[in-house]
């Protein structure tokens, strides 16, 4: 996902795997809490994604990880629970 120009998320074939790529210049492969409270562009990401997965272009999407972590307990997870998805045991799932 690209948000004003910016790659900001990316999701690996098959939809189980999620980069995200915040603003700050801190470590690249570690996603910080403090990352998703202060980029704004990380919300407009996640809900892009779960609007393209309900418009049915992408299918059921289950994301098990986000940058190298279990989705479950990453600190994006919250932004995406937010944009529809749900919590099971496999990682966080949105149906088309």
């Amino acid at each position: 996902m690209l948000v004003d120009g910016e790659l900001t998320l990316y999701m690996e074939r098959g939809g189980k795997t999620l980069l995200a790529w915040p603003a700050s210049e801190g470590d690249a492969g570690a996603l910080t809490a403090a990352d998703v409270a202060e980029d704004s562009r990380l919300p407009a990401a996640a809900e892009v994604l779960a609007d393209a997965a309900k418009a049915g272009s992408l299918g059921t999407i289950t994301v098990e990880r986000i940058n190298g972590s279990a989705a479950l307990t990453s600190p994006f997870s919250s932004l995406l629970e937010t944009a529809g998805f749900h919590a099971t045991p496999r990682g966080l799932r949105l149906r088309a």
